[in-house]
């Protein structure tokens, strides 16, 4: 399979050297604005074509899956313009900034029936189906309440458009929280949700840090945290009726050796080890090559189907309105 990355920014290395990793791929060419950016990257990652129009990229007929790796609030025109030249398309998330420019994008993919996936790579990790199983035994009982928090310090080298903490960090707390959500109680759960926010706003007037108070079901609620102006700090907690489950490794970023632990309340608690090949990027390549190759469109739980892209934005999208009250 031959990728094609739009973009020459940090993430875009990072996914280099996963496709390179991955027997079957080849990283054959990739388009950025900046000529000397672009002929730097093509000679550390030995690619073989480059373009500075993005647009030529796309119609590359060598091409078969397109990374799209440029800011968040273009995400949708690539997507668009990537799904009319038939492209199979893994784009960096979150999958946009805004709920119209997200049904534009995937209306885009449905209509050209293309393969379509949203970068949320750790969902691709080991570690996240060893948690999903312990979820599935009902082990920790009824789900009770998530406690989650994500913070790096980033905001200096994020596009100001690409609005803020919510759609660079906050997208994997959400995500993450939402996959448990479904997990234990069904999407359902959401219908009747209710959402309160305290936001503070960074020196180019996006949210920098929020704190989130989500109520679904009768009996489940969720405390969500971020950041990007401070710190590099995880924290995800399950609490069900029986136990709880806490991710000691970063869940987000996942690698080679990664724990979390199972207790159940004054009785026991457990460490639970998941060794892997490689980290999350490397899953997601092998992992999105071989959906392609099967003629899929979409992926499988727990990683992110359209379905739960659209509703993971809808979240995000709500928390963010409320920073504006």
């Amino acid at each position: 399979m031959h990728w094609g990355i739009l973009g020459t920014s940090f993430i875009s290395g990072v996914m280099a050297e996963a496709i390179k990793g991955d027997d079957q791929s080849k990283l054959y060419a990739v388009a950025g604005r900046s000529a000397d950016n672009l002929s730097a990257f093509a000679r550390q990652h030995a690619v073989e074509k480059t373009y500075t129009d993005y647009e030529m990229l796309l119609r590359d007929e060598q091409v078969d899956i397109i990374y799209i790796a440029l800011p968040n609030h273009l995400h949708h025109d690539f997507i668009l313009k990537a799904a009319q030249q038939g492209k199979a398309i893994l784009c960096e998330k979150s999958l946009s900034i805004d709920m119209a420019k997200t049904e534009l994008a995937l209306q885009a993919v449905r209509e050209h029936q293309v393969f379509f996936a949203e970068g949320l790579m750790y969902l691709h990790h080991p570690l996240i189906r060893e948690l999903v199983a312990v979820l599935e035994s009902g082990e920790i009982g009824e789900l009770r309440s998530i406690h989650t928090s994500y913070i790096a310090s980033i905001a200096q080298f994020v596009n100001p458009e690409s609005k803020g903490a919510l759609y660079n960090l906050g997208c994997y707390p959400v995500s993450l929280l939402y996959l448990v959500v479904k997990t234990m109680l069904g999407e359902q759960a959401f219908e009747n949700r209710t959402l309160q926010a305290v936001s503070r706003r960074g020196a180019d007037n996006n949210i920098c840090e929020s704190s989130l108070l989500m109520s679904f079901g009768e009996q489940s609620s969720a405390i969500v945290h971020t950041a990007e102006d401070h710190g590099l700090k995880h924290q995800f907690t399950i609490l069900g009726s029986q136990g709880c489950i806490t991710m000691v490794s970063n869940p987000w970023l996942p690698a080679r050796e990664n724990h979390f632990s199972v207790e159940i309340y004054e009785t026991s608690k457990r460490d639970i080890a998941v060794t892997a090949q490689g980290d999350a990027f490397f899953y997601q390549v092998r992992q999105v090559r071989e959906a392609v190759e099967a003629g899929q469109k979409e992926l499988v739980s727990p990683c992110a189907t359209w379905q739960d892209s659209y509703n993971i934005m809808q979240l995000l999208t709500e928390w963010e309105s409320l920073g504006h009250e």
